[in-house]
């Protein structure tokens, strides 16, 4: 899971959870609901950061969940979704100044990848929006990073997990993959 920070068409900040994220190298690929405020501001403006929570924090993807930054709200959305004009606020999650893009980052998540779009599209009967982005600059909690190295410590990340409209954690360590460059733990 994440949370998505774009910036809407007034110059505020929008913040949006999302559980349909994936990365390949420094591609990222989104999955947002159609009628919500970041498919919009990422078809005008095309950058993004995406906060990745730790496992045990569920709680900071939980809270702006009923908000929407569109007024009035759209039909589609789940009963109780109310317009907020500062959904940071009114979800208590803070922010950090990012440093290659102009959405903040999202304060409190370990790791948060700043990135541009570089594709805006509807799947086909146009429900939602794949958005494949190209991530410009990662930052990683101190304790995450392998020491001299560009990496995350696999071992010490515990993400959020979405599966199935509920929410996970990892389990223990299976083994690591032939081209993994992190040491078996």
């Amino acid at each position: 899971m994440a949370l998505v920070c774009t910036v809407n068409d007034d110059g505020t900040s929008g913040l949006a959870p999302i559980s349909s994220v994936w990365a390949l190298g420094c591609l990222l690929v989104l999955g947002l609901g159609a009628t919500g405020q970041s498919a919009r501001d990422l078809a005008a403006r095309p950058e993004l950061v995406a906060g990745f929570p730790d496992a045990r924090d569920r709680s900071r993807v939980e809270r702006p969940a009923p908000l929407t930054g569109r007024d009035p709200v759209p039909s589609g959305k789940p009963p109780g979704t109310r317009f907020e004009t500062d959904k940071f606020a009114a979800a208590g999650v803070g922010m950090r100044a990012p440093q290659e893009v102009a959405p903040p980052r999202v304060a409190g998540c370990p790791l948060r990848s700043e990135a541009r779009a570089v594709r805006v599209e509807a799947d086909g009967p146009g429900e939602h929006v794949v958005v494949q982005t190209e991530v410009v600059r990662v930052h990683a909690g101190a304790r995450m990073a392998v020491p001299g190295t560009g990496h995350v410590d696999p071992g010490l990340w515990t993400p959020l997990i979405y599966g199935f409209r509920h929410c996970f954690g990892l389990g223990r360590q299976r083994g690591r993959s032939c081209p993994s460059q992190t040491p078996e733990r």
